[in-house]
This record gives C-alpha cells, structure tokens and sequence, in this order.
C-alpha cells in the first residue's frame, strides 16, 4: 500500500502496474463498508484490469481500509471524497484517467465527474442508478446498525447484512456510521443531465438498493446500461457479465 494527504487526510491506496507496458489509467472506487481489497481485488477486477493492459489504481476511501478514520458525519460529503479521488490522480501526476465506482463509489465518482469533467476520461458506475437521484440507497438505518451493540438484536435483513459485512472487513464502525450519515447527497436531474463524459451504468438485476439503471441512464446525455441479469447489489460487483460489459466498454470509449 502507498499513502498521501488529501488535505490532511490519509488515504492509502495500490497502484497496479499491466505487465510490459505503460497502460492507461484506471481509478477504482469502492463501495461503503468495502475497501479496495474487499470490492476489487478480491472479486479479481484488478487482475482482470491489469490483464487487459491498463494501470489500476484503487484507493481505500476515508473511513475505511487502511485510509484515516474520521467521526464527523460532515467529512464524509461525497464532493470531499471525490476531492480525495481528484488529489490522487494530482499525487501521480495524471491528467485524466478512466473512473470506475461501485455504490457509494459510484456516487462519489458521479461527483467527481461533475465537478471535473475533463479529469474524467470515462465514467463506470455499478450498483447505482436512478437513486443518485431520487434518493440515496442505503437506508439511514445502516449508521444504526453500525453502532448497536452486536448484530444479533438486529431485526432489520439490510441491516444486519451490513453489520455482518463491516464486521467481516474489521472496519471501524463508529466511523462507518459517520459515513453513511455523510455521505448521503444526491445530483439534480440537471445536474446528471450535465454529465456528459462516456458512461457505463451497470447494475444487477436483482439489485434492491441502487434503483433503476436504465432510467438513470435515460437522464444522461452520453449513458449507456448494462443489465446483469439474476445479480443482486453485492453478487453483481464481480459477475463474469459485468467485467465482459466494462472491458467492451473501455475498448469503444473515445
């Protein structure tokens, strides 16, 4: 893992270079309650990446992985992640690169669009769609599961899937309910509308959190989806469709 300052905030991220060549950049960013580990390397979206030539570099986002805990809900705002994501390609010295999010990631890469289109060379967003506008996705409720005492008083399915999860990855959970509380700002319909960057919008079929696909892709000028039938929101991040339907992707984008 390498480190830098995000406005003095520590974010640790790996940078995998494609064997032989220089290869064109792609940023990866994880979902909540993940890291890059857990959302990326695990499900071998890295090796799949590196195999097609491209140089990965996946972050640990603030409050997860191996990145710097914080507490205050109002240090999760999604523009400030996407700074975080913005100073990364600024420490490597790239001008621009490819930007792939999976959930909470995705929304943060939607900002990071927004906010520096010509940063963002294309635009892959899995496990999101219309609820980066008409609502947020992940209930509020998660943050309480994230502080109650174990997730065995948890009577709620979500909620005690995202329990289990964040203990499964040993996050810290004090600072992941702060996250989930912070992180929670949606885009406009003109906003969205303004996102003109080649896009990729990839959600499972199954997927009960990310809403409509489609209907977000309909908002954006330069928007496509891709359907991965039978997935719901965590199977659908490593299925073997969706890594076809990114690569495809990747080749066609200007």
């Amino acid at each position: 893992m390498q480190f830098f300052s995000s406005a003095g905030v520590r974010i640790a991220f790996a940078d995998f270079a494609p064997p032989g060549v220089s290869g064109e950049p792609i940023i990866l960013i994880h979902g909540f309650a993940s890291s890059h580990a857990v959302n990326w390397v695990n499900t071998l979206w890295t090796k799949t990446l590196t195999a097609a030539g491209f140089r990965v570099v996946a972050l640990d986002n603030r409050g997860h992985g191996q990145s710097q805990k914080l507490y205050e809900p109002a240090l999760y705002h999604s523009s400030l992640m996407a700074g975080d994501v913005l100073r990364l390609l600024d420490h490597l010295g790239l001008e621009r690169a490819d930007v792939m999010g999976y959930s909470m990631g995705a929304r943060i890469a939607a900002h990071l669009a927004l906010q520096a289109p010509a940063r963002v060379r294309s635009l892959i967003m899995g496990g999101l769609g219309i609820h980066l506008v008409e609502g947020v996705g992940l209930p509020l409720g998660i943050a309480d599961a994230m502080e109650a005492p174990s997730a065995e008083g948890l009577s709620d399915p979500m909620q005690r899937m995202f329990r289990l999860f964040a203990e499964q990855t040993r996050s810290d959970l004090r600072a992941l309910a702060a996250c989930i509380r912070g992180s929670r700002q949606v885009l406009s319909r003109a906003e969205v509308s303004a996102i003109t960057t080649p896009t990729l919008i990839a959600v499972g079929g199954m997927d009960d959190v990310a809403g409509s696909g489609a209907a977000l892709a309909d908002l954006m000028p330069n928007a496509r989806f891709l359907d991965i039938p039978g997935r719901d929101h965590n199977l659908a991040v490593g299925d073997k469709l969706h890594k076809q339907g990114v690569l495809a992707f990747l080749t066609e984008r200007p």
